[in-house]
C-alpha cells in the first residue's frame, strides 16, 4: 500500500522547498512502483508538484502582532482543518519546513497521533526564543538542518540532528541568458539592472518597499540608465500584487520598474540589489550578488526584538561568515540616503565589489555537504522513508544526544 505523508510549508521559500521534495519523495518510491498520497498544507507550486492541498500557505504568511490577531480567527480554522485530515488520514510520516510559530503547534498534534515528525529548516533557536528546544526535544523526531553551526546545538541539547546541505546552495544558476530575461520582461540589456527585493509577504511589501523606490530614485538622478527589477513572489495573490503596483505608482514615479516572476534570475542577471532581511538575502549571497540587507518592524517590535535576539548580525550571510560582508541597514539606519552610500562602490568593478563577492563565494562553500552526499532535498526525502512505520524515538534513547559534533565553519 502507498504510503500516505503530510507536508506543510507556509510562506514562499519553504514552499518552494516543499515542491523539491514532493518530486524526490515521488522519485524514490518510483522504483516500488508506489505512488505516495501527499496532501498538508501549501502553495501552488507544491500543488503543481503532486500535494493534494488541505489549506492554501498563501491565505496563511502573515506577520507581525496586528496582522496575526486580525487573522487568527481564519488561521485557527484552517489549523483545526489540518488536525481534522491528520486525524481521518493518519499519515505515515510528517515534514513540517520552517514556518515555526504554526508549526510547532502542528508537530505537538502530530505527536499526539503517533505520526513521526521531521521538521526541515531550523527554527533559528540560537538566536532567540531558546525555550522551545523542549518543543523540539518532546514533539520532533528529526530536525534536517540548512546551516552547518545548527547540527552542533542541536545534538548538544539532546535532539536528532542532521546538516543535510542547503537546497539553494546547490541548485545551478539560472540558465536564462541575460538577452532572454530581458526579451521576456521587457528590458534594455545594455543598461544597469538594480534588483528590489522587498520580501515575500504584504506586509514586508508596505512596509519596506516605498524606501526602496526613493532609494531608487536617488539613484537615478546620478545614472538615468538604470533600470530597477521587482521579483513578486508566487504566494502574493493578485490583490497584493495590485497592492504592490499601487505602491510604485505613488512612490517610483518616472522610474523604470519591470516587475518579474523569477526573483534567482532577477539577482543573477542584476549587477546589485537591495534585499529585505529574510531567505532572498542568501540566494543572493549564494548567487554571488552584490546586495544590501535592509529591514524595519515598529519600534515595539524592535525593542523587544533587541531584548530577545542575542546575534552579532542580522544577515544570515554575516552570521555564516562570522563577520560583516554586507552591509545592513536595519530600522532607523534603513533610509534612502543610507541605501545609496552603500550600494553606489558595489555597481563598477573595482575593490568593494570584487571584496564582497569573493567573501560571497566563501560561504557559498560553507553550505555545501560532502560532494559523495545526496542533495539537501534528496536527503530529507531519504530520511521520510526511513521514519515510514519505524517506532519512534524517545530523547532518553537518542544516540545523536552528544557533545562536541563538528562545526564545519570552525574547522
Amino acid at each position: 500500500m502507498a504510503p500516505s505523508i503530510f507536508i506543510s510549508a507556509g510562506e514562499a521559500s519553504g514552499e518552494h522547498y516543499g515542491a523539491l521534495l514532493i518530486t524526490a519523495l515521488r522519485q524514490q518510491l518510483q522504483d516500488t512502483g508506489q505512488t505516495p498520497a501527499i496532501f498538508g498544507m501549501g502553495g501552488a507550486r507544491m500543488e503543481a508538484a503532486g500535494l493534494e492541498r488541505i489549506v492554501r500557505a498563501e491565505e496563511m504568511a502573515v506577520m507581525g502582532l496586528t496582522e496575526v490577531l486580525r487573522h487568527l480567527p481564519h488561521i485557527w480554522c484552517e489549523f483545526q482543518r489540518l488536525k481534522k485530515a491528520i486525524r481521518e488520514r493518519r499519515p505515515a510520516v510528517a515534514i513540517l519546513i520552517d514556518f515555526p510559530g504554526f508549526h510547532f503547534k502542528l508537530a505537538e498534534a502530530l505527536h499526539r497521533q503517533g505520526v513521526p515528525v521531521i521538521f526541515f529548516v531550523s527554527p533559528q533557536l540560537w538566536a532567540w526564543k531558546k525555550h522551545r528546544i523542549k518543543l523540539v526535544r518532546k514533539y520532533v523526531d528529526r530536525m534536517l538542518v540548512i546551516f552547518p553551526f545548527e547540527e552542533p546545538y542541536y545534538r548538544q541539547r539532546g535532539v536528532q540532528a542532521e546538516f543535510v546541505g542547503h537546497p539553494l546552495a546547490e541548485m545551478p544558476a539560472p540558465s536564462i541568458s541575460r538577452a532572454e530575461f530581458a526579451s521576456a520582461n521587457g528590458l534594455d540589456p545594455q543598461k544597469t539592472w538594480i534588483g528590489l527585493l522587498p520580501g515575500s509577504r504584504a506586509k514586508e511589501i508596505r512596509d519596506l518597499l516605498p524606501e526602496m523606490l526613493t532609494a531608487a530614485q536617488q539613484l537615478i538622478k546620478k545614472d538615468p540608465g538604470i533600470s530597477f527589477l521587482l521579483p513578486l513572489a508566487p504566494t502574493l495573490n493578485n490583490q497584493q500584487r495590485a497592492a504592490t503596483r499601487t505602491l510604485i505608482e505613488e512612490h517610483g514615479s518616472g522610474l523604470s520598474i519591470h516587475l518579474v516572476e523569477n526573483a534567482s534570475a532577477t539577482l543573477h542577471h542584476a549587477r546589485a540589489s537591495i534585499v529585505a532581511s529574510g531567505t532572498a538575502t542568501l540566494e543572493a549571497a549564494l548567487i554571488g550578488n552584490p546586495f544590501v540587507v535592509v529591514y524595519r518592524v515598529s519600534r515595539l517590535t524592535y525593542a523587544m526584538a533587541k531584548r530577545l535576539v542575542k546575534v552579532d548580525h542580522v544577515a544570515m550571510a554575516n552570521l555564516i561568515a562570522g563577520k560583516r560582508v554586507v552591509p545592513e541597514l536595519i530600522q532607523d539606519d534603513f533610509t534612502a540616503s543610507k541605501i545609496v552610500q552603500q550600494i553606489e562602490p558595489l555597481l563598477p568593478d573595482g575593490p568593494p565589489r570584487q571584496s564582497m563577492m569573493e567573501e560571497l563565494a566563501r560561504i557559498r562553500s560553507l553550505l555545501h555537504t560532502d560532494g559523495a552526499q545526496p542533495s539537501a532535498i534528496d536527503r530529507v526525502a531519504q530520511v521520510a522513508l526511513e521514519l515510514i512505520g519505524q517506532p519512534r524515538l524517545g530523547a532518553e534513547k537518542n544516540p545523536f544526544a552528544v557533545h562536541g559534533a563538528k562545526n564545519k565553519l570552525s574547522s
